[in-house]
């Protein structure tokens, strides 16, 4: 019987890691909506982001969204790496997570790994973006252009900062 107890609570334990590690969007964090993909779709420059090992030294950073053939969306992320002066592009796919009309997504760069990408802000005209990864980690401010103006800087650092985000680590692509 006691073999079974561990068992059963070692199978707990891992259900509820599971479920844990499943999380696409960070807990205090919203996904807008409705959301229109089509006006999403498109390219996008990098203002701002937390840094991580996969954008690492990377200035004049871009995301373009199209759709892939079996529906799924085409993303196309590139670089320019400060370090090895040479242009890096990675291009990977991404699905809804729930409803094609919520912002809650998932993108995959590699075979069946996906992350939860989320946009939790986005101003009527589809032009500005607060991105947020699956948890405190990962957070892109995009725009349309290379700059974005300083009253919707101001409001989608709030909105991060509400969240649980520590605004002071974003870092700054030059666009150039």
């Amino acid at each position: 019987m006691r073999l079974d107890k561990k068992l059963f609570l070692l199978i707990i334990s891992i259900m509820i890691f599971g479920f844990i590690s499943c999380r696409t969007i960070p807990k205090e964090a919203t996904a807008v909506k409705p959301f229109y993909i089509e006006k999403y779709l498109g390219k996008w420059y990098e203002i701002a982001r937390l840094d991580f090992k996969y954008e690492r030294n990377l200035n004049n950073v871009t995301a373009e969204y199209s759709w892939n053939d079996n529906g799924t969306i085409r993303v196309v992320n590139r670089g320019y790496n400060t370090v090895e002066e040479e242009w890096q592009e990675a291009i990977g796919k991404a699905k809804f997570v729930g409803e094609k009309n919520v912002a809650k997504l998932k993108v995959s760069f590699f075979g069946p790994f996906y992350s939860g990408y989320n946009v939790i802000a986005i101003d009527e005209d589809y032009q500005y973006a607060l991105v947020a990864g699956k948890n405190l980690d990962y957070l892109w401010i995009l725009s349309r252009e290379t700059t974005i103006p300083d009253e919707v800087k101001k409001q989608y650092l709030k909105i991060a900062r509400d969240i649980g985000y520590d605004t002071s680590d974003l870092l700054w692509p030059e666009h150039d």
